[in-house]
């Protein structure tokens, strides 16, 4: 894989990587908010605010596994190993890493993996 190839791609997965961490703190913000409106609310207030915290909270921990990912990848490319799929070890094309920066897998193992996992 070509060195400004990488160069690039690990640009892109810093980028996403602080984008995702600023998303986080500002959900940490809002969680506290709603913490602490909580014990002023009535029954349809507390009601609101668990579905809201139950939301904020759901997609903290889609973003968190993201994040896993990113971090993942970062080390891939520290390696030397960015861009090899971890299972075949096959070079994964460049228009899926465009893709998904933080891809692990080859397409081909992607789907086989996707399939045992049903």
């Amino acid at each position: 894989m070509k060195k400004e190839f990488v160069d690039k791609q690990k640009k892109k997965l810093i980028a996403e990587r602080n984008e995702i961490l600023d998303t986080l703190t500002g959900r940490n913000e809002q969680l506290t908010k709603l913490v602490d409106t909580l014990e002023a609310g009535d029954e349809a207030d507390v009601a609101s605010d668990t579905i809201d915290r139950s939301l904020l909270n759901s997609l903290g921990d889609a973003d968190q596994r993201r994040l896993a990912m990113i971090d993942r990848a970062l080390d891939r490319i520290n390696q030397g190993t960015y861009g090899l799929c971890l299972l075949c070890k096959n070079e994964i094309p460049a228009a899926r890493l465009e893709a998904i920066p933080y891809a692990a897998l080859c397409v081909d193992c992607q789907a086989k993996e996707e399939k045992k996992n049903r």
